[in-house]
Order: C-alpha cells, then sequence, then structure tokens
C-alpha cells in the first residue's frame, strides 16, 4: 500500500482537529461549509420562509440542507452538482457538470420558469495547487453562477458567490456593482485564514 505523503497526513489532521468538521457530526449537517452559510444569514437575511433558492455546487448538500430548513415546506431548493448527493428532503437534485448546456437545460427544466429569489454557490474547481490554473477555472465557475443567476433571478433577488482573491476577482466585484443595489464581501469564521476564498453577496438584482 501506498503511503500517505506527510502533507495529507497534516491535512487529515487539520481537519478531524477542525472545531467546525466536530460542530457538524454533533449537530447534524453534512458539512462544515454549513456554518460559513449560517454566519452570512445570521449577518445578511438572506434566506426567508417560502423562498424559492437555487444551490449550485451543493455536494455534499450542506448548504442546501441549512437552506431547506430555512425556506421551509412552502419553499422549494432546486440543487445542483457534478458529484452524486444524498438525497435530502424538499430539496430536488440534479447531478451533472454545471459548465455542459444540457445540465443547466435540466436545471432551467425544473424551475419551470418559476422565478427564484436567491442563487447560492459554493462551487470551486478541482484544485491542481498551481495558482495560474486554479484561478482562471475559479473565475469560469463565478462567472457561470452570475450568468445563471441573471437569467432565473426575479427583479430584486439576490446571489452569494465563492470567489478566490486573485486575478479576475477585481473586475467579477465591479460586474457585480453593475447588476445588483449593493455587493458586501463576506469572509466567515469557518472560512480557514489561509485560504484566499471569501464569498460575494449581490443584493437586489437590478430591473
Amino acid at each position: 500500500m501506498a503511503k500517505r505523503s506527510s502533507s495529507s497526513g497534516a491535512w487529515l489532521k487539520e481537519h478531524f482537529d477542525d472545531q467546525y468538521v466536530k460542530r457538524a457530526q454533533k449537530e447534524g449537517y453534512r458539512s462544515r461549509a454549513c456554518y460559513k452559510l449560517l454566519e452570512i444569514q445570521e449577518k445578511d437575511r438572506l434566506i426567508k420562509p417560502g423562498m424559492c433558492v437555487v444551490d449550485l455546487g451543493s455536494a455534499p448538500g450542506g448548504w442546501s440542507q441549512v437552506t431547506a430548513q430555512i425556506v421551509g415546506t412552502r419553499g422549494r431548493v432546486v440543487a445542483s452538482d457534478i458529484l452524486p448527493m444524498d438525497t435530502l428532503a424538499d430539496v430536488e437534485f440534479i447531478q451533472g457538470d454545471f459548465t455542459e448546456q444540457a445540465v443547466f437545460d435540466s436545471l432551467m427544466a425544473a424551475l419551470g420558469g418559476q422565478p427564484v429569489d436567491l442563487v447560492i454557490s459554493d462551487m470551486a474547481p478541482n484544485m491542481s495547487g498551481m495558482k495560474d490554473v486554479d484561478q482562471p477555472r475559479s473565475m469560469y465557475l463565478c462567472e457561470l453562477a452570475l450568468d445563471m443567476a441573471q437569467q432565473v433571478l426575479r427583479p430584486g433577488g439576490d446571489f452569494v458567490t465563492k470567489i478566490f482573491q486573485g486575478e479576475g476577482f477585481d473586475e467579477y466585484f465591479r460586474t457585480l456593482k453593475a447588476h445588483f443595489d449593493k455587493v458586501i464581501t463576506r469572509k466567515p469564521a469557518a472560512s480557514r485564514p489561509r485560504s484566499r476564498e471569501v464569498y460575494l453577496l449581490g443584493r437586489g438584482l437590478k430591473g
């Protein structure tokens, strides 16, 4: 059997020592990422009962889980990811690569023209560790998420996306400002301090 590298061993130790991993296991959440959305929700009150929400990059289902609990049975959550996701009550899941037109079309068909109140995206590419490769891939996913948000959100709807600081960030921020009434940057406590990830919130899609 191949030996695990010291760096991957260190990552595993950090992961299992992580207070948010322990909390997620204790509190029945699917991932530590739940606490990122919960903190954003506490500060910004994005999700409300009865809303229709689209969750992009949803697996293993942490954000969908949090969202479904808040929107309740009168609300609706449509989720998608390239990876499989175990069934969640009151969440419609579409598996596939969001960069492919067929998956986008499936999402649009599932919505059936229903106006969406909020699009949330925790999408990230498989990281290679090479910034020159990872950053453009990440920005491409952010652009696709925004494109979908512009097509499905009702006027005044909101958008949240994970984004990595680096090349393309400032231009993307300016694009959000052009399309939303207000843009907010959040770095939740559950985001590891060394990570370049932040979350951008577009509040109030302009008509």
